[in-house]
């Protein structure tokens, strides 16, 4: 009954699925840019690419889009398969919607004309409608006859967002759309953003290299780095549980420090003995041997600040944010560490103040040590 349940399931998931990306090789030339990359996006659902700059994913974007073909694997929407060595679907009859870094409004057209642009031979009264629930979706019914140049660029995004589902497309592709922006702008904007994007059902692509972006708009984010994912999860997940080395220091902030495994899911450091929920991977050898010698991710909020504990440690830095500060502090032993601590705690540089542990998820890198060199004879 259970692999019945399980199968139907399985064929529930595979219906709603949107967009398949199966494998797909990229390159410029004979230069490869993306290799063997594979992820799928369910309908409704809003992914992100996440990376640095040079890891592919704009590059992805584009080969969803159909502006670059495939050297291998197949990209599907909606079950039809748009690219693959084969087969290129041009980009005009993917049914697919853009919203590009720099906006590409057009500047001698006001408001409403800029958003009706993609709407074609509809009747004047079907796209007036269809303009007017869209101007109200993205709060400005006061600007429709305005220009572009007499936006704000924030105004400028929601008309260029506006235009692009005008169409009602099948998935909506984002280039860094808030990279223009101002840091408050960016952060309020990309939650608007994740609000209209869902209150249409729209099913969207984010491209950024910023965490706080991805995090803001995204259902589920692939972080990329060399061409290929590192690790597809929830924005909690891609924080809180990091699969390796790249991730945990692309992904927020924190420091590893050295650990000794004590039992199968115990771990111990400077500050204590951690438990984890699973067993501590030690990759090659399975679960990690008794006195294996593993780093051990700490994030500013797994180090609280408490006046009462027997644990202290000194103030190297600290960064004030408002709310909180984020300081950076040193044990007797050496080890450094980073802690978020609310922002009435303010400590001098040099002070010795009291931190005790506070560990939700207990991440572990194991790295075995290369064997000794062959003496030369």
């Amino acid at each position: 009954m259970d692999r019945i349940h399980s199968f139907r399931q399985a064929i529930e998931l595979s219906a709603m699925t949107l967009l398949d990306v199966r494998q797909i090789t990229l390159a410029y030339g004979t230069q490869p840019v993306v290799d063997r990359l594979d992820f799928s996006l369910a309908e409704g659902d809003i992914g992100c690419l996440l990376g640095p700059s040079g890891c592919g994913k704009t590059t992805v974007l584009r080969a969803i889009a159909g502006f670059e073909r495939v050297r291998g694997g197949e990209i599907l929407i909606d079950g039809q398969c748009v690219s693959s060595v084969h087969t290129h679907l041009p980009p005009e009859r993917r049914r697919i919607g853009m919203v590009f870094q720099d906006y590409a409004l057009f500047p001698h057209l006001d408001v409403s004309e800029n958003i009706a642009f993609g709407l074609g031979k509809q009747s004047a009264d079907a796209k007036r409608k269809r303009v007017g629930a869209l101007l109200d979706l993205v709060g400005l019914g006061q600007q429709a006859t305005r220009y572009p140049h007499e936006l704000s660029g924030g105004q400028q995004q929601r008309v260029a967002l506006a235009r692009a589902l005008a169409p009602a497309p099948s998935l909506l592709l984002m280039d860094e759309p808030f990279s223009n922006l101002d840091v408050e702008l960016r952060e309020r904007l990309s939650l608007e953003v994740r609000r209209i994007l869902k209150e249409t059902g729209t099913t969207a692509i984010l491209v950024t290299h910023d965490q706080n972006e991805a995090f803001a708009v995204a259902d589920v984010v692939a972080l990329m780095h060399g061409g290929r994912i590192q690790q597809r999860a929830t924005p909690y997940d891609l924080y809180h549980r990091p699969i390796n080395r790249f991730v945990a220091d692309f992904v927020g902030q924190g420091v590893l420090v050295p650990g000794r495994v004590v039992g199968d899911d115990r771990v111990e450091i400077a500050l204590g003995t951690l438990r984890s929920d699973t067993p501590l991977d030690c990759g090659p050898l399975g679960v990690c041997p008794i006195n294996a010698t593993v780093d051990v991710l700490l994030r500013p909020d797994d180090i609280v600040h408490d006046d009462a504990s027997p644990d202290t440690a000194t103030v190297l830095m600290k960064a004030f944010r408002g709310a909180d500060i984020l300081y950076t502090l040193k044990l007797d032993n050496g080890v450094k560490l980073l802690s978020l601590v609310p922002s009435h705690h303010n400590h001098a540089i040099g002070e010795r103040i009291g931190i005790r542990l506070d560990v939700d998820h207990v991440v572990t890198f194991y790295e075995p040590v290369p064997p000794p060199l062959a003496a030369q004879p």
